[in-house]
């Protein structure tokens, strides 16, 4: 039914979108030709392409069970990192990514990883500053669906086709980098250049769709916040939490609100498919 399909980010919220997908995508058969996700909601549309939630969200609830702060203190004086949320999710995508199942993505359908581009000659650490600060501010006072503050600040915005990927590595130093938002997400390398988090650029990738809109073909946008409102586009639907899902995007440890999540999108997901059949 949709022939393109995009994954906004929003890190934990993103189960959401997991709950979402494995509802609606059975009963609409939904085999879209291209896949474009930003941030977390690159690796949610990667797990639920290979119907790996259920093993996903097992994993998440282990790791969080077995997780006692949102810090690691011990381990940054000896040189590691405060925040550990980075390095699990890493070995998360690690884990799920082998070589048979990169695979099986590239001949299931065109896969695209949003990145962004900071400034050429910016230092990482002030682009990654006022990437953030700019995108947050933007946030709480205008909540827009399609963040514009980071392409205003000259932030650029570049897809890494999955099927490019030569290895598990690659790949997953391509998710590493569409989620890095320092200090919480390390800073990504990708082609030995800089990458931020891809939500910088759009939170939402639906522009790397447009191509398709404007062909006549129809895509699905799935969202991670109950915005009130969405753009009218010819082509283009919207799916969005019905109620804000109350869970900080890096926790480690809140698995009831990542279940929570998880569990709205399902109903959210029957209730799209209430109004589809209508």
């Amino acid at each position: 039914m949709f022939a393109g399909l995009a994954y906004a980010g929003g890190g934990n919220r993103c189960y959401w979108q997991g709950g979402f997908y494995e509802t609606v995508a059975p009963r609409l058969a939904l085999k879209p030709g291209r896949v474009v996700g930003a941030s977390a909601g690159a690796f949610a549309m990667l797990y639920t392409a290979l119907g790996l939630g259920p093993v996903i969200r097992e994993q998440v609830f282990a790791a969080c069970r077995g997780s006692r702060s949102e810090t690691d203190w011990s381990g940054f004086r000896r040189g590691g990192r405060l925040f550990p949320v980075g390095d699990k999710y890493r070995s998360l995508m690690a884990q799920m990514l082998t070589a048979e199942r990169l695979a099986q993505l590239q001949r299931q359908a065109d896969f695209r990883i949003a990145i962004s581009r900071p400034p050429r000659f910016w230092p990482l650490p002030l682009a990654a500053a006022l990437g953030i600060g700019a995108y947050q501010l933007e946030k709480r006072l205008r909540r827009p669906v399609h963040p514009t503050a980071g392409r205003r600040l000259g932030f650029a915005a570049e897809l890494i086709a999955l099927r490019e990927c030569a290895s598990p590595d690659e790949a997953v130093a391509a998710l590493m980098a569409s989620a890095a938002v320092p200090p919480f997400m390390p800073a990504g390398l990708v082609g030995q250049r800089a990458a931020l988090d891809g939500g910088l650029y759009d939170s939402a990738p639906a522009w790397a769709l447009s191509e398709l809109e404007q062909a006549g073909e129809p895509t699905l946008v799935l969202l991670t916040r109950p915005f009130s409102a969405v753009p009218a586009i010819p082509n283009r639907t919207y799916a969005r939490p019905s109620r804000t899902i109350p869970v900080s995007q890096f926790s480690i440890r809140d698995w009831e609100g990542m279940r929570f999540a998880y569990e709205l999108g399902v109903s959210d997901g029957e209730a799209f498919l209430r109004s589809h059949d209508r």
